[in-house]
């Protein structure tokens, strides 16, 4: 009989769900159920102990969570990597941000410059200190959103004309063009994996699906959306 599997991920995925997850419910007539929020926003839901199957976060976070118990020790993979890069509204002119320098000067023009909340996400951590490091805080007007939330859609409204997000979040949406991945020591190297909860109740289904989330056709689409093999 099919199930409902009950997914979640940061926004860095949502690209790549949107093009296996049609194919996944396809190939085995169960129904995927793709939720996504911040990774203190899951944190969140998984202290309320939300009804969740797979969990779809950076490694890092998942080895915690087995620790604790909350993910099961089988059944993990890991599944992609994804870098920062920045983004602008599609059709302006490309700065270049090939060094820090560069990047410190094309930002210090900007007329405000987006990136997630710094405690929300891994990718707003980082922003926040690259902005840090570059020496332009509290010099730059900065907006904090999320990319789903309305981070990445205020480059192409003009809010902002910069934003820090994962590439895939970047390239996915219509309307903003991806200039380059941060150069060097800027980068952050996010590497996502995918685990299943102890209070999931169909653990088969969901072992299957992150199993399909790694097959060679599915290794392409991963790609496609600016992930890199891990």
């Amino acid at each position: 009989m099919p199930v409902t599997i009950t997914s979640i991920a940061g926004g860095a995925p949502k690209p790549v769900f949107d093009r296996l997850g049609p194919l996944f419910e396809k190939k085995t007539g169960n129904r995927l159920n793709a939720l996504y929020d911040t990774m203190s926003g899951i944190q969140g839901r998984l202290a309320k102990h939300d009804a969740l199957d797979v969990l779809l976060m950076p490694v890092s976070m998942l080895d915690g969570l087995e620790k604790d118990g909350t993910i099961l020790p089988n059944g993990r993979a890991t599944l992609a990597i994804i870098g920062l890069g920045v983004g602008v509204k599609a059709g302006s002119r490309l700065p270049d941000i090939s060094t820090p320098e560069a990047l410190r000067t094309a930002l210090s023009a900007a007329r405000a410059v987006v990136h997630a909340p710094p405690t929300a996400t891994p990718s707003g951590a980082q922003s926040d200190k690259v902005i840090k490091e570059l020496g332009l805080a509290g010099k730059l007007a900065v907006i904090h959103k999320a990319g789903l939330a309305g981070g990445v859609a205020a480059i192409a409204s003009g809010e902002a004309e910069y934003g820090i997000f994962p590439k895939s979040e970047i390239v996915a949406f219509d309307g903003v063009t991806l200039v380059d991945s941060l150069p060097g020591a800027l980068q952050l190297n996010i590497v996502y994996g995918a685990g299943i909860t102890a209070a999931s109740s169909v653990t088969e289904a969901a072992a299957a699906f992150i199993q399909f989330l790694i097959e060679p056709e599915s290794r392409k689409v991963w790609t496609a959306c600016g992930f890199d093999t891990p």
